[in-house]
């Protein structure tokens, strides 16, 4: 073998080595500390929000509890804003991230996704009557000029920007933000994942807030993984998908998406 030959059988030697050692980082620092950090946003209901004692409870958090006892790891939740969740994955300050997160291949570039878990779309929360009949984005792109809030860095901002050229767009760093510009009047809706929209609207109800009876757009909701791990992905797609044999996800939308109950818990 000459030395050139030698030296590409060495090098490649040293990048396998190196892939295994950081191919489980993830894993590995779980197990060792025994906790699970998951990523979320907290203010973006049904998935997650605080209720009135300031405890973070959600969609997502009873998935997240599942996930650690399943993996016998304590869970710590994480608040961040949307746009800093891939982010503080990519830089190891949370395991994993639940927060209503498209599936998009802009995303897939940069981590791994689990599910989905939940088959979402866009929707417009509105105090109006006739918005609220929008079944397409040529019916808005036609209709008179609105204004609009989104979520910075979110799907839903790409949205607005790829298929609406009759808008003026506001962006906002959390739901929260959104949701007062429309109740204030500030705006004529706000744009966001149709199951938030929907919980908002029962929500302010007696404001005269109204959503969309079906999405505009389908998009699959899952779970963002450090690319780096494929283990981990492994494991967590495993539970996911032992969770969906056991219907647990069923449960979740009952309780979540249609019972409501929970709403009497927050602000």
């Amino acid at each position: 073998m000459n030395l050139f030959k030698k030296g590409m059988t060495l090098l490649l030697v040293v990048v396998i080595v190196i892939s295994n050692a950081t191919a489980q980082k993830t894993l590995k620092k779980i197990i060792k500390n025994g906790e699970l950090r998951v990523g979320l946003t907290a203010d973006q209901p049904p998935f997650s929000m605080k209720n009135k004692s300031g405890k973070i409870i959600g969609y997502e958090v009873d998935m997240a509890e599942l996930l650690a006892q399943s993996m016998g790891v304590k869970l710590q939740l994480v608040q961040l804003p949307f746009n800093g969740l891939i982010e503080a994955l990519d830089g190891g300050k949370v395991d994993i991230v639940m927060s209503g997160m498209t599936i998009t291949p802009e995303r897939n570039l940069k981590v791994a996704f689990v599910g989905p878990y939940m088959v979402s779309g866009k929707s417009i929360l509105t105090k109006s009557n006739v918005l609220a009949q929008t079944q397409s984005t040529k019916q808005l792109n036609e209709g008179s000029r609105i204004s609009v809030a989104v979520l910075e860095g979110s799907t839903s901002q790409s949205f607005v920007e790829t298929f609406l050229d009759n808008v003026e767009v506001t962006k906002v760093d959390n739901y929260d933000e959104g949701i007062n510009l429309v109740r204030k009047d500030l705006v004529n809706a706000l744009i966001a994942d149709y199951p938030f929209c929907v919980i908002s609207a029962m929500k302010y109800r007696s404001e005269g807030m109204v959503a969309l009876d079906q999405p505009i757009t389908i998009e699959p909701i899952g779970a963002a993984i450090p690319k780096n791990d494929p283990l981990f992905l492994n494991l967590v797609q495993n539970y996911m998908n032992s969770l969906e044999l056991a219907e647990v996800f069923d449960v979740l939308s009952a309780k979540w998406l249609e019972d409501g109950m929970w709403m009497l818990e927050v602000e």
